[in-house]
């Protein structure tokens, strides 16, 4: 039939959906197992709210279900090409993927704490940074002791890393 025959509000919308972090084509999708059940637990959680709608028919219902699948879909591709990866205790000697890296900012000396994990699980406010970021890939094999330098938006930073674990 052709769309002219159909009424304006009979037309379904385009789910608009926020992209998920950014990981840039052909990086290997690191996830610690944390951060996998918290991949899983999102799943469910949108499996369950997309209950609600099945049996439901109005455009509302149509939308929110065509909203939650488009969700899944992307959440669903990146629990398929996650690989697990958690920081191994017999390497504690330098900075790898899931350590927790206590540093000291030399040039105003306060210590911070941040552990290296997956685009997803990467939240500023809790010390979790991604493994692509800038300062990870600073730190990455970097050992007790070392100093670093990092480029900020306020200038150079220098850190001594304190601890690994």
């Amino acid at each position: 039939m052709s769309r002219g025959f159909v009424k304006e509000g009979d037309q379904e919308e385009v789910p608009m959906l926020t992209p998920r972090a950014y990981l840039p084509a052909g990086v290997e999708n690191f996830v610690t197992s944390t951060g996998m059940q918290a991949l899983k637990d999102e799943r469910e959680a949108l499996l369950q709210e997309r209950k609600q709608y099945e049996g439901v028919d109005n455009n509302d219902a149509r939308v929110n279900n065509n909203y939650l699948t488009a969700k899944l879909q992307q959440l669903e591709e990146r629990i398929r090409t996650a690989r697990v990866l958690d920081y191994d205790p017999q390497r504690q000697k330098d900075v790898a993927f899931g350590a927790v890296i206590q540093y000291q900012n030399l040039n105003n000396g306060q210590t911070a704490e941040y552990r290296i994990v997956g685009v997803d699980e990467a939240n500023i406010m809790q010390g979790k940074i991604s493994f692509i970021s800038p300062l990870s890939k600073v730190l990455m094999n970097k050992r007790v002791g070392d100093v670093v330098t990092f480029q900020t938006p306020q200038g150079e930073m220098r850190m001594e890393i304190l601890s690994i674990r």
